[in-house]
């Protein structure tokens, strides 16, 4: 281990330092041609000094403008690198093409039709960004392919993020450029006050109302392509209200104090972190502007607040309810609600914004047809106030403000998957808690043979079915090698955030190597050492013959998966695509991840490990894991030695080593702990009152002390029938 650690640090330093950066479109520009990007075209022209982006052109006049995503958004996949898009976009500042020119995505990516990929991205033809612009990017459907759902959401952001900064800067489709203005700004006056009453703040904007009626509403749905919506037109009066809904810009100090009285505003502040807002809704009428879809998924799935490109989408956790209302001459309403505005979101209290509502209404059993209404607010002039401008001599506050623009889109993207992740990292976090509590309590947890055992297949059934083909958690050696890519080029958290699950269970393997080892996760947590423990269950039941290696092959076929790994690691330093093509030599991608719907080479290797496993038990896992073996190397470094043993454990008794399902006990009792998956049955045997005969012998001796007759235990250790006297569910656990 030392040498290994010699090698890499000397590898380190010989690598050399990275070049002064380049726009990434210069080396695309001769691999995709004009025409490939946008048909018709046939050429490109030169590449912009200020920006890079280079025109599109056919017969010299010009069709367009290309560029690449990661040239302006740092967006990264689930590999650690970008998803780089090639983008061109007309005068218009519609998207006119698209290519996918380059992608590092092999755990979500492989196996997954390049074509279908591709058909995804050419889906972004004809979007409007000057509608993206106005509806904060929200104005299109994104499709999501199963397995690939980070990867869509990355390639998403990236196209129409870096879509708007192009079109702003060029100024198309009228879109203008986001500058600063040159003359004083403006900022919230503190000490301004509110107009007294309910009807005063109503007329001078300091509250603002959006008032639907049933007819209004039944109108608007009329005028839809669908049909079906207006054939279910509501039949209560037309001048019924549907929704009268108003809000305010409560973090305004004179505002929040008039509507929520000077107790509940320092509660409301209080409640408020640094350069967060709050805004006021209230409503009544037929229509909920809560709806009731917030206590099933956490979201208020009906309201979105909207500023130029700025959308924010509230959640339970952004979300307080108003007992009452201090304005003189507050009407009555059924709900009142405060919504935090997080710091991060981009969001100005001194600009306009909107509140769009969305109607919904049922069209048939299970489908329903959408409508919106916008609530436009700006807060009044007389709660703001001048502000002199930074001073001319900070020569990088545009770079800084993009910079910190950008690092918050990032932030919000990998916390937008994680929110949406809550259900499957509560699971997760149930499954290590209860994992932990039995490693702990391992004598008590595997005191009844026959209960540990089903505990055990329940535990990896729920780990193969769960984390497996539901989450695709599925830890791969690919991951150590983004991690080290990262390490070299450039460590960001944000790349490794972006899938919830396989975070988690990389720091969780972290601290069960210094405590347990490997087998935390090669033994519990891994869906397929899972399905191949599972699978080899069946075929005991099934009598399928067990063959048990002679210990002096076994033995020297251990070193097969540290020579995969360590060839794996050596390709990466050269070519990390190429290493992660390699990877292919795990099966968890077509087995877990594609369910092995996958071409038939794939298929055939995976299904013959399976088939291998169902003979000899983890078959993969003992000589061809790759992960195995990176997570064995640091196994000798454990601080405890959890698993019990006799001073007769091997010589003269066998029976662990025997009856170890992955052969990691040699003939001489020592537990080899970078084989050992800390499946405990090692454990069971210790306290076996069957199959131990140190156990046997103390219960014969305690037996005779008691003058009681003794409990028989199984023949001698090495009888043929030996075997046959522990339960027989629970042998070979």
């Amino acid at each position: 281990m030392i040498l290994l650690s010699r090698l890499i640090l000397l590898v380190l330093l010989l690598l050399p330092l990275p070049a002064a950066a380049a726009p990434v479109l210069a080396g695309f520009l001769d691999k995709v041609p004009a025409a490939t990007l946008v048909p018709g075209a046939d050429a490109y022209g030169p590449l912009r000094d200020d920006l890079p982006v280079v025109p599109v052109l056919k017969g010299g006049e010009t069709l367009g403008w290309a560029f690449v995503t990661s040239d302006f958004v740092g967006t990264t996949g689930y590999s650690g690198k970008p998803i780089h898009t090639m983008v061109a976009v007309d005068a218009q500042a519609r998207i006119i093409g698209l290519d996918l020119v380059k992608h590092s995505e092999p755990i979500v990516l492989i196996g997954i039709p390049e074509a279908r990929i591709k058909a995804l991205v050419q889906g972004y033809i004809g979007l409007d960004l000057v509608a993206e612009a106005r509806s904060g990017g929200t104005s299109h459907d994104m499709d999501i392919i199963s397995g690939a759902t980070v990867s869509v959401m990355v390639i998403d952001d990236s196209i129409v993020r870096s879509g708007l900064k192009v079109a702003r800067t060029l100024g198309l489709g009228g879109l203008a450029p986001e500058t600063r203005p040159a003359g004083p700004g403006v900022e919230i006056d503190p000490d301004a006050t509110a107009g007294p009453g309910w009807m005063t703040m109503e007329g001078d904007g300091t509250l603002r109302r959006l008032s639907l009626d049933v007819g209004q509403l039944n109108a608007a749905f009329a005028t839809m392509e669908d049909p079906r919506a207006a054939a279910r037109a509501l039949t209560e009066p037309a001048d019924t209200t549907f929704i009268d809904m108003q809000a305010a810009l409560v973090s305004v100090p004179g505002i929040g104090r008039a509507l929520l009285g000077e107790q509940e505003f320092t509660n409301l502040q209080s409640w408020l972190g640094t350069g967060e807002q709050a805004l006021l809704l209230v409503g009544r009428g037929l229509y909920s502007f809560k709806g009731s879809g917030y206590v099933r998924g956490g979201i208020f799935d009906r309201i979105v607040l909207i500023q130029d490109d700025v959308s924010v989408r509230f959640r339970d956790r952004m979300h307080r309810r108003v007992v009452s209302l201090a304005a003189s001459g507050a009407p009555e309403f059924p709900e009142m609600d405060l919504f935090r505005i997080p710091a991060d979101s981009g969001f100005d209290p001194t600009r306009p914004f909107r509140i769009q509502l969305l109607v919904q209404r049922e069209v048939g059993p299970i489908e329903k047809v959408f409508t919106t209404f916008d609530l436009g607010y700006q807060v009044p002039p007389r709660f703001l106030r001048a502000v002199a401008p930074p001073p001319a001599a900070e020569p990088s506050a545009a770079e800084q403000v993009a910079a910190q623009d950008e690092v918050s889109a990032q932030a919000q993207l990998w916390k937008k998957i994680w929110v949406g992740s809550k259900p499957e990292i509560a699971g997760l976090a149930a499954m290590l808690v209860v994992l932990t509590g039995v490693f702990f309590f391992q004598g008590f947890a595997t005191r009844n043979a026959r209960a540990y055992f089903w505990f055990r297949m329940g535990f990896l059934t729920v780990t193969l079915v769960f984390l497996g083909f539901y989450a695709n958690a599925q830890l791969s050696v690919v991951n150590l090698m983004a991690l080290f890519g990262a390490l070299v080029t450039g460590f960001s958290w944000q790349a490794f955030l972006l899938d919830p699950l396989t975070f988690i269970l990389w720091f969780a393997v972290a601290a069960a190597l210094l405590f347990w080892g490997r087998g935390a996760y090669c033994g519990w947590l891994c869906p397929f050492g899972a399905l191949q423990e599972l699978t080899n269950r069946i075929a005991r039941a099934l009598h399928v013959p067990q063959w048990t290696l002679p210990w002096g092959l076994h033995e020297r076929l251990w070193p097969i998966k540290y020579m995969i790994f360590l060839g794996l690691f050596g390709v990466s330093l050269m070519s990390i695509e190429q290493a992660e093509h390699l990877a292919e030599v795990e099966p968890f991608k077509t087995a877990i991840i594609l369910k092995f719907v996958r071409a038939w080479p794939f298929v055939a290797y995976a299904a013959a490990l399976l088939i291998a496993g169902l003979f000899v038990e983890r078959f993969y896992c003992r000589y061809l894991c790759p992960l195995g073996a990176a997570m064995a190397i640091p196994a000798r470094m454990r601080m405890f030695d959890w698993l019990k043993r006799y001073r007769e454990c091997g010589n003269p008794c066998q029976s662990c080593a025997n009856q170890c399902p992955v052969q990691a006990i040699h003939p001489t009792g020592e537990i080899n702990p970078n084989e050992c998956v800390n499946c405990l049955h090692c454990q069971v045997l210790y306290q076996s009152r069957t199959i131990c005969p140190v156990v046997i012998k103390r219960e014969k001796r305690r037996s005779a002390v008691e003058g009681a007759p003794p409990v028989l235990g199984s023949p001698p250790v090495g009888h043929p029938n030996a075997a046959r006297h522990i339960p027989k569910s629970a042998r070979g656990v």
